[in-house]
């Protein structure tokens, strides 16, 4: 994180049918160890709807965690099934995001429940005060992604698993018109790395051209749209010590 600049992240477990493949609890040693700066994010067993609210409540309301996240291909679920709803009334109530991926899936797998419309803009109708983060950018969907984020106040976009270089060029008009707000910078981390996207929105920002951010959006976009979204803190001096 320090050599890519980074001063906060926001790490998620990751739960698959019949499966924790990174616990929430394994996140949670992470979260102690840098609470300033690591902030967690809840998966949960959408088969298990009892035991699912109840986790989501715990790792907020006693290890700090900042949203919940559910990846629809993964349950072959799309968001507006039922078994995520009780979800949505507990992330109303803790007053934290739910982030979910859009687009089409790497794995081989459907990709229909990724298509924001009609699933994320049903969701954001149905549930008004649920802010709802939609990663993955919504590839080949893009522009079904920026005009549900337009049109509903509670939607936002980002765009982890996704290099600055490649941005499509409907999300990037977004950003840099009436999306400024609406977007966030995200990794999906390992799969790229930190630095390497930074110095890419560094590089092109700087570059100019028509497919880039402009300058005075970079700074909403790489970490002031989120710290808002997720009520994150800031970063005090001499808070970055590891408690590992």
């Amino acid at each position: 994180m320090d050599e890519a600049g980074l001063s906060q992240i926001l790490l998620a477990s990751w739960t698959r049918p019949g499966q924790a493949i990174f616990s929430n609890e394994q996140v949670a040693e992470y979260t102690r160890a840098y609470p300033n700066r690591i902030f967690g994010l809840v998966s949960v067993n959408l088969h298990d709807p009892i035991t699912a609210v109840k986790d989501l409540d715990h790792y907020v309301r006693v290890e700090g965690f900042k949203g919940l996240r559910v990846v629809p291909w993964l349950w072959n679920l799309p968001p507006t099934d039922a078994h995520y709803w009780p979800l949505y009334v507990k992330c109303i109530e803790l007053d934290v995001p739910f982030c979910t991926q859009i687009g089409h899936t790497g794995p081989l797998c459907p990709s229909e429940v990724g298509r924001p419309i009609p699933y994320i803009d049903e969701i954001a109708l149905k549930f008004p005060r649920l802010t709802i983060v939609a990663g993955h950018l919504g590839y080949p969907w893009v522009g079904e992604a920026v005009s549900v984020a337009w049109k509903h106040e509670n939607v936002y976009i980002d765009t982890s698993a996704w290099s600055p270089k490649h941005y499509p060029p409907e999300f990037v008009t977004f950003a840099n018109t009436t999306g400024k707000k609406k977007v966030m910078f995200g990794t999906n981390f390992p799969q790229l790395g930190w630095k390497s996207c930074i110095d890419a929105v560094k590089t092109t920002t700087c570059a100019g051209g028509r497919n880039v951010l402009r300058e005075e959006v970079v700074r909403d976009f790489m970490g002031g749209n989120a710290r808002r979204v997720f009520k994150l803190p800031n970063v005090p001096s001499g808070g970055t010590a590891s408690r590992l």
